[in-house]
């Protein structure tokens, strides 16, 4: 796991960011409703896109959802797909 800081994306766009993920076979976990806009666009190719609203879950809730979603989805499985939680 990576952080948009660590790949220095941080002032980029969120197209650019999924671009770059997507380079890298990553899925994006984010809170920004913006990504759900990309996806529903479908003019966005990316890896996989996992959202949950901000202050909905607890930091556990959103691990043990992560944890659920990496054991039971291959990553072929998430290419192009919207996980909500």
């Amino acid at each position: 796991m990576t952080t948009t800081a660590e790949t220095g994306l941080i002032a980029a766009s969120d197209g650019e960011q999924l671009y770059f993920a997507m380079s890298q076979n990553w899925i994006i976990f984010t809170h920004d409703d913006d990504f759900v806009i990309l996806h529903q666009s479908g003019f966005i190719m990316h890896a996989g896109i996992i959202y949950c609203a901000q202050n909905r879950r607890s930091i556990g809730e959103i691990l043990k959802s992560l944890i659920l979603i990496w054991e039971i989805l291959e990553p072929e499985e998430m290419r192009y797909q919207l996980e909500v939680f």
